[in-house]
């Protein structure tokens, strides 16, 4: 299914707070659904922030940590398990499009808009590739710690290095995900209140983009986003003024309001 021609704007990395960039997907979703461009985006996560898979229980976050650390805390539209995501070691993505436009089925559409990040993990010299079988949970509040699934975990040698997850507004579909440039194992679980996986278990389980293949942050991003852009034949855009108003309004009403975070 080509996409490429069609209208894309790639927003390339900029720093946001965690309910700004739940928001700005919210956001894009609404302009694609309305006529307007479709969006590849990437984006940094400052302050570092935990975003909670749509149905995670609140009890499973140490809330004392995370605002002694300084960490945001969110809520994600898309289910499974929470995420750290680390100012530094934190690369995420969104694209988002036209429900009409990408297949009805969860399992294709997924093959389908992970092709520009496996692409990126090529450019970055990182052997990575969709897991080809389940393995069973360490942690299931942890994104990173949950069964590994076929359709949507990212492995290089068998440790994840990438989780991506899809949610479907009545018009528009919206894929992001975190890839792991850096490992922050000790802030990643103590995030979680009592997740009961040692250091030992989690690096056994998770890898980075550094620790394969070496290369800067920078690096990374760029080859994260020139894949996107090469994928959908994307030219370098950014929000308009509505869009942002919009924005805040959304982080406001949902992503940053604490009962809203804390209602599971």
């Amino acid at each position: 299914m080509a996409l490429a021609d069609r209208e894309w704007r790639l927003v390339r990395e900029k720093s946001h707070p965690g309910p700004t960039n739940m928001a700005l997907d919210a956001v894009a979703a609404e302009t694609t659904a309305g006529g307007g461009p479709r969006t590849l985006r990437v984006y940094r996560w400052e302050p570092s922030t935990l975003s909670l898979g749509y149905g995670q229980a609140s009890e499973t976050v140490d809330w004392e940590y995370c605002e002694s650390e300084g960490i945001d805390v969110t809520r994600r539209p898309t289910g499974g398990g929470g995420i750290y995501h680390d100012a530094v070691g934190d690369v995420s993505y969104s694209i988002v499009v036209p429900a009409d436009e990408v297949p009805g089925d969860l399992m294709e559409c997924y093959s389908l808009l992970l092709e520009p990040v496996l692409d990126a993990f090529d450019r970055m010299g990182v052997p990575a590739s969709l897991a080809e079988k389940s393995r069973p949970a360490l942690y299931r509040p942890a994104c990173y710690l949950r069964e590994v699934h076929p359709a949507h975990d990212v492995l290089v040698g068998g440790r994840k290095i990438s989780g991506n997850a899809q949610y479907r507004t009545r018009d528009a579909v919206i894929q992001h995900g975190s890839i792991t440039f850096a490992r922050e194992t000790a802030r990643h679980l103590a995030v979680f209140d009592d997740p009961g996986v040692g250091a030992d278990e989690f690096d056994a389980r998770v890898t980075s983009v550094r620790g394969e293949s070496g290369i800067e942050r920078e690096e990374a991003v760029g080859a994260v986003e020139g894949a996107l852009a090469e994928w959908a034949d994307a030219d370098a855009g950014g929000w308009t003024d509505v869009e942002l108003e919009r924005a805040g309004e959304l982080v406001g009403e949902r992503f940053a309001d604490d009962e809203w975070i804390r209602r599971r």
